[in-house]
């Protein structure tokens, strides 16, 4: 089998650099020309900015998205004994951020678009359910709606994990601003990218937002007064002013995406793939575009051999990891996630695909069909 030396990359941050490197050059020199690497000028601002653009009161940078959810769940005094509901699907930082605050993950299958199936949420719940943790995976924001008149009727605190899912919209609120917290990741593999790792929790809470910065910073109330033992989670200004200038081009990443999908949904043509629609109240920004098919590894090394580079997100579900063991799962628990991670298959969107390259992915997706089914 011959492999094309023409490649279309999943991702392309080369292609990134090289758009935005005149006007990031400078920018960047401007905050190693004065010093200032740690919190400050640029920081607040971006704070203030991605505070306006998710639509709340109040933003906390962080150094990473997973720290978001440990902090968002530490903040909302979940801990030893406590359970948070969750879907098995996600990155396993979703999990791990639970683990590590000392509570117990309970999982809940998922619809076929991926999310969590909110009809499954209310028969998890026990007396020591605290909170429910959505992940809006792919750029979808979760069915919030019965998630937050479940969480009402129970008490519960809802913390979104919209590392994927930054300015998607349901039924007119942004991803971050329906829940309590709002937790995000800006890896440079995001839609809203910094230059290495960098994160952010978004909340209406004051208390939350006041605590969240002390916690970042060792819990210091100022340089001479510690009011709790925090930890060291601080986004620096370097990564600040990148993301700052990089919110300001997000619409137009978002609709590049957006219309790369629209193709997808257009000219791809086989029976055998499902592709989950966009509904009437979604605005789906993309992260993500995953197809799900039978023939998921063969259409996968297809695709490779013709030069087009595809991931899997993600073969091995949570609680079907070594490391989730402990925690009593097995499979068959979860049918409709274990499925799914045998079919599903992420094809490229990234802004930067080409109209020949978008022809070429679903060519070769089409001819699949024709050729092996």
């Amino acid at each position: 089998m011959s492999i094309s030396s023409n490649r279309i990359p999943f991702v392309n941050l080369q292609a990134q650099w090289k758009e935005e490197k005149d006007d990031l050059l400078p920018i960047i020199e401007k905050v190693l020309s004065r010093g200032q690497y740690v919190g400050g000028e640029e920081l607040d601002k971006f704070e203030e900015n991605i505070a306006k653009f998710c639509g709340v009161k109040y933003a906390t940078g962080l150094n990473s998205g997973t720290d978001a959810l440990i902090f968002a769940l530490h903040l909302s005094d979940i801990g030893k004994g406590d359970e948070v509901i969750t879907p098995p699907n996600s990155f396993i930082s979703s999990t791990s951020a639970i683990i590590n605050v000392g509570a117990t993950p309970v999982f809940v299958d998922v619809l076929p678009d991926q999310n969590i199936d909110p009809s499954k949420i209310e028969e998890a719940i026990t007396k020591n359910t605290k909170a429910i943790m959505p992940v809006h995976l792919t750029g979808r924001i979760c069915d919030m709606e019965p998630i937050m008149e479940i969480a009402k009727r129970n008490n519960l605190v809802v913390i979104e994990d919209a590392a994927q899912a930054i300015g998607s919209q349901y039924k007119g609120q942004t991803s971050g601003s329906i829940g309590n917290i709002g937790c995000f990741s800006t890896h440079p593999l995001k839609n809203l990218n910094a230059c290495g790792d960098a994160g952010f929790l978004t909340t209406n809470d004051e208390n939350i937002y006041n605590q969240s910065k002390t916690l970042r910073n060792h819990g210091m109330a100022n340089r001479n007064i510690v009011n709790y033992f925090g930890t060291v989670s601080r986004m620096d200004n370097l990564q600040a002013t990148i993301l700052n200038y990089r919110l300001s081009k997000l619409e137009h990443v978002t609709q590049r995406r957006r219309s790369n999908a629209e193709v997808y949904f257009d000219e791809i043509n086989t029976v055998d793939m499902y592709i989950p629609e966009e509904k009437t109240y979604e605005y789906n920004t993309y992260h993500t575009f995953v197809v799900q098919t039978e023939h998921r590894d063969k259409l996968k090394e297809y695709l490779f051999s013709n030069g087009i580079d595809t991931a899997i997100h993600y073969p091995i579900p949570i609680h079907l990891q070594p490391a989730s063991k402990k925690l009593g799962y097995k499979e068959g628990d979860f049918p409709i996630t274990e499925k799914q991670s045998k079919q599903i298959l992420t094809l490229p969107i990234n802004q930067f695909l080409s109209e020949v390259d978008l022809e070429r992915i679903i060519s070769v997706i089409n001819q699949f069909e024709k050729d092996f089914l």
